[in-house]
């Protein structure tokens, strides 16, 4: 489980955060939704760590991580996995080779191990094997999507972060993307956190989201809730197409 606590984030007089509180559980896809320039991938960057709060606490099942020395950050980041927007695979090593990286720079266990560790990431986000030795340009954008996610769960992380998992998929791809996302953070009981605007997913696979407005955590809910909710800027956000308007009027 991660906690935010009463976190504030100014940048340069501008603050982007302001007093948020959220609370993402472990073993649900916990989801970080609002506009461009809300401050949802501001809040996403400051529980990874790569910017550092001005004020409240972000813990770690417990561990706040500002408060954390460099070689306590370093063992955690060994229990973080990152799906990357862009997936951001090596162009110059294999699949198999992108997803023994991770295990090469972090795992104590021998080249045999590692090898069948990203062997068993491969195929347990249903890639064949004859992609195991392709480049990541050889293969499509939803098949890299894929092996990202398998590179994400080689450590076998206790933190997952998905930042727009499902950019420049088509809409089955994405859908693909978002049960196996689900699935792995249901089976590995890890604390998945989404950073998203596609409703899509949101409806799907949302079971614990917070909605960001003006730097401010506006709502908190799961997918079921977000039919009956009383919030003008979350229904003009999440129905502001005429499909999510009638499907919310059959589910009022």
């Amino acid at each position: 489980m991660i906690e935010v606590k009463n976190v504030d984030k100014s940048f340069d007089g501008n603050q982007v955060l302001k007093n948020v509180s959220a609370v993402f559980e472990t073993g649900k896809t916990n989801m970080i939704i609002g506009q461009s320039g809300s401050g949802k991938t501001v809040l996403m960057k400051s529980i990874i760590g790569l910017h550092r709060i001005d004020k409240g606490r972000i813990e770690y099942d417990g561990r706040n991580l500002p408060d954390m020395k460099m070689n306590e950050i370093r063992l955690l980041r060994r229990e973080v996995g990152m799906l990357f927007q862009g997936s951001a695979l090596f162009d110059s090593l294999s699949v198999l080779e992108n997803v023994m990286y991770p295990l090469e720079m972090f795992s104590p266990t021998s080249a045999e191990e590692m090898k069948e560790r990203a062997i068993f990431c491969l195929r347990r986000v249903n890639l064949e094997e004859k992609a195991f030795g392709l480049a990541p340009s050889e293969i499509s954008g939803g098949m890299q999507k894929r092996v990202a996610i398998a590179r994400a769960i080689a450590l076998q992380p206790k933190y997952l972060f998905c930042d727009e998992p499902n950019s420049g998929l088509d809409p089955k791809t994405s859908l693909i993307i978002d049960q196996l996302i689900h699935e792995i953070t249901h089976e590995f009981e890890i604390t998945t956190i989404i950073n998203s605007h596609d409703m899509n997913s949101v409806m799907e696979i949302g079971e614990n989201i917070i909605f960001i407005e003006k730097g401010v955590k506006a709502w908190q809910g799961n997918k079921d809730d977000i039919f009956h909710v009383d919030n003008q800027a979350l229904n003009d956000f999440v129905f502001a197409s005429e499909l999510y308007k009638q499907v919310r009027k059959v589910n009022q």
